[in-house]
C-alpha cells in the first residue's frame, strides 16, 4: 500500500496526476488552466495531434469533471473525451435545460473576443446530474478549445 501511495505522490508531483481535479470539483482556474495547456500542446504539436489527444478517454485532457472539448469554427465537435458519440456532430441549434443556445454563444465568444466565459447547464459526468456550468472558451487558429467547471 505504501508503495502505491509513494508512486501516486511521485506522479502527482511530476504533473502526471491532477491533484485539484482528482481531489475536488474543478474550479474556473482549473478550466482556464487546462485550456491553456491544450493551446500550448496544439502550438507545439499541431491541431491534429491535439484533437487525437483530447479524444483519448484516459488522456491528459480528461480529468473527471474537468475535460477539454474541441469544436471547429462551425461548432462541430472534433474532440470529446467523455462523450465520443458527439464527435462529428453539430449541436449549435440544441439548447441546454433552460433553453439557452450555449454552443452558439461559445462560437460568438470565440469569434468576437478570442476567449471568454459562457454559462449554461450540462450533465456532470461524475454524478449524472444536470448542473450549472461555466466554461472557458479560447480560439486557437481554426479550433475552439473549451473546458468548464460545474458550479454548486
Amino acid at each position: 500500500m505504501m508503495k502505491f501511495v509513494r508512486i501516486a505522490l511521485f506522479a502527482a508531483a511530476c504533473g502526471l496526476l491532477p491533484l485539484s481535479a482528482s481531489a475536488a470539483q474543478a474550479t474556473k482556474a482549473d478550466a482556464e488552466g487546462i485550456v491553456q495547456k491544450a493551446v500550448a500542446f496544439a502550438t507545439k504539436n499541431g491541431d491534429d495531434k491535439l484533437v487525437a489527444e483530447v479524444n483519448k478517454k484516459d488522456g491528459p485532457f480528461n480529468q473527471g469533471d474537468l475535460y477539454v472539448v474541441v469544436f471547429d469554427k462551425t461548432g462541430t465537435v472534433l474532440a470529446h473525451p467523455v462523450t465520443p458519440s458527439l464527435v462529428g456532430k453539430n449541436q449549435v441549434a440544441e439548447p441546454d435545460a433552460d433553453g439557452k443556445l450555449f454552443r452558439k454563444e461559445i462560437l460568438e465568444v470565440a469569434d468576437k473576443q478570442g476567449s471568454g466565459w459562457v454559462n449554461y447547464k450540462y450533465k456532470n459526468p461524475t454524478n449524472g446530474e444536470v448542473q450549472a456550468k461555466t466554461s472557458y472558451v479560447k480560439k486557437q487558429g481554426s479550433l475552439i478549445i473549451i473546458a468548464g467547471a460545474y458550479v454548486k
